[in-house]
């Protein structure tokens, strides 16, 4: 299976901007998020192929994951 995993903001400086990731068996986005070192607390926004989801979503192959950090603004 494979998913891509997209990163913004903050996230993409700490790892990268997009990187399609392998996996053999069913993976959850927390998994992601454990092998990311994300804590659920730094996430503002979690996005399926366009659509919100929560961690415990079961991604599926050919998803495309995209994480965002809570947005701030003024």
């Amino acid at each position: 299976m494979e998913v891509e995993i997209r990163l913004f903001a903050s996230f993409k400086k700490r790892c990268w901007k997009s990187k399609r990731l392998h996996f053999s068996d069913a993976v959850q986005i927390i998994d992601i998020l454990d092998i990311l070192q994300i804590d659920v607390e730094e996430i503002g926004m979690i996005l399926v192929n366009g659509s919100y989801q929560t961690v415990d979503y079961n991604l599926k192959d050919g998803d495309i994951l995209a994480l965002f950090p809570p947005i701030a603004g003024g």
